[in-house]
C-alpha cells in the first residue's frame, strides 16, 4: 500500500483542502462503506468529483487529462 501512496502522491502533487458539512449519521455509513471497499474517504470523494464534473460539464471543454483518468479508472485509482 505505501508504493500505492507514493504514485497517488506523484499523480496529485498539487493539492487543495476541500471541507464539507455534512450529518454525522451520512459521515459515518460513507466510512464504514468506504472502509469495507478498501477505499479511503479521499479516493470515492475525488472519483465522485471527476464523473460529477464529466457529466456536468455542458459543453465545455474537458482537460486531457480529467477525460484519460476517467475513461480507465475505478475508484481505487
Amino acid at each position: 500500500m505505501a508504493g500505492r501512496r507514493r504514485s497517488k502522491l506523484a499523480l496529485e502533487s498539487k493539492t487543495s483542502r476541500f471541507t464539507v458539512l455534512i450529518d454525522p449519521r451520512k459521515k459515518k455509513m460513507f466510512l464504514e462503506i468506504c472502509a469495507g471497499r478498501d477505499l479511503t474517504p479521499s479516493q470515492v470523494v475525488r472519483q465522485l468529483m471527476r464523473e460529477y464534473i464529466i457529466s456536468h460539464a455542458a459543453g465545455r471543454a474537458l482537460p486531457e487529462w480529467l477525460t484519460k483518468a476517467a475513461a480507465g479508472k475505478t475508484p481505487r485509482e
